[in-house]
């Protein structure tokens, strides 16, 4: 199940569960829209995968299966994108 991380890994815009501009890797890095395709140009700079939107959960299904609530904020790593 995706965690539905709460930020932006490169400029920590928060992003619920419900944000349309999320954007993540087969990991589940998190970066919106804005980052993922001006700064990153698509790519993940942790592995270098593909950037897509984020799936968003039925509002019914977030009270049992709640998004993470962990910030993670890498921006050295949007400075430097991996090839």
């Amino acid at each position: 199940m995706l965690s539905l991380r709460p930020n932006c890994e490169c400029c920590d815009k928060d992003l619920p569960p419900h944000a349309t501009e999320a954007r993540i890797c087969s990991f589940e890095c998190t970066f919106c829209a804005s980052c993922a395709e001006g700064v990153l140009h698509g790519l993940c700079p942790n592995c270098g995968g593909e950037l897509v939107a984020r799936p968003r959960r039925p509002e019914a299904k977030l009270e049992k299966y709640p998004a993470s609530t962990e910030r993670v904020l890498k921006p050295h790593a949007c400075s430097n994108p991996a090839p």
